[in-house]
């Protein structure tokens, strides 16, 4: 294992989570230096960490909650400092849930529980959900989402069985909303929004798919960019340029390994971290 993070997106690997190696590979595709951190290492090791990503899975095997006894580590004294130092922080899927259940989403009041995520609710099922899902991009100062234009629509799969963003309290969400800090929405392929299953695929207020803190450098995004960072990750019947440019490879086995549409969140952070 490494003995050093300077310099490098630090993967955290909590015991249960998933997704570790694919998220590194995805960060290191877009030309950042990456490693996983173990739970059991020093805290201290993430001190000049260029920016640190939460992976999807189920970690400490989603006991209580998803994401609460994660939420209760170590390892997120030391996020805290770095996130209100303005490192980039990014949490995926169970790493959402982590950074949820820790207080940093929505960050309005550091470290207070403002919001949750709560099980799926669907029309015709209930529980876990897997399935590709499309998502539009709203006007934000997220350092996670530099490489994309507002209103673009960006496909991308969504694997959970908590993934609905709530709250009690109607004024988290007119300030969350009023801050552009709704940086995600779950939308139709055109990208017209629907808060009906399957286009909302959990229910979630606000249609809401990532939400940033106010300073926009901690994302919590339920769907998985790096399950959808290369061409071949693509399915054949999604729509839009991603259907087009995913049949124009399909016999060019080397194409099949150039970006796809979840490139971009890793590739955002590059001139966030460069200065």
């Amino acid at each position: 294992m490494p003995d050093n993070f300077n310099g490098k997106v630090a993967v955290i690997q909590f015991p249960g989570v998933n997704c570790e190696p694919e998220t590194v590979r995805a960060a290191r595709d877009a030309g950042l230096e990456a490693e996983i951190f173990r739970w059991n290492m020093s805290p201290g090791l993430l001190s000049e960490a260029a920016a640190v990503i939460l992976p999807g899975g189920f970690s400490y095997q989603d006991r209580v909650r998803a994401g609460a006894v994660a939420a209760k580590d170590r390892i997120m004294d030391k996020l805290s400092d770095l996130a209100e130092k303005g490192k980039p922080v990014l949490g995926i899927c169970n790493g959402a849930q982590v950074l949820v259940e820790a207080g940093f989403i929505p960050g309005l009041h550091w470290e207070r529980i403002d919001l949750a995520l709560a099980p799926n609710v669907m029309s015709d099922r209930e529980g876990y959900y897997c399935n590709w899902i499309y998502l539009r991009v709203e006007e934000n100062n997220c350092v996670w989402t530099g490489e994309y234009r507002e209103g673009e629509i960006i496909p991308m799969p969504i694997a959970h069985a908590e993934g609905r963003f709530i709250t009690r309290d109607k004024n988290i969400i007119d300030d969350i909303r009023r801050n552009n800090q709704i940086v995600l929405r779950y939308c139709g392929e055109a990208g017209r929004l629907d808060s009906s299953f399957p286009v909302n695929p959990n229910g979630s207020i606000e249609n809401a798919a990532g939400i940033c803190n106010p300073e926009g450098n901690v994302l919590a995004m339920m769907p998985h960019p790096e399950r959808a960072s290369w061409l071949r990750q693509v399915p054949e019947d999604i729509s839009g340029k991603w259907r087009a440019k995913r049949r124009r490879s399909c016999l060019k086995p080397e194409k099949m390994e150039n970006e796809g549409p979840g490139f971009g969140f890793f590739a955002s952070i590059i001139k966030e971290i460069s200065g």
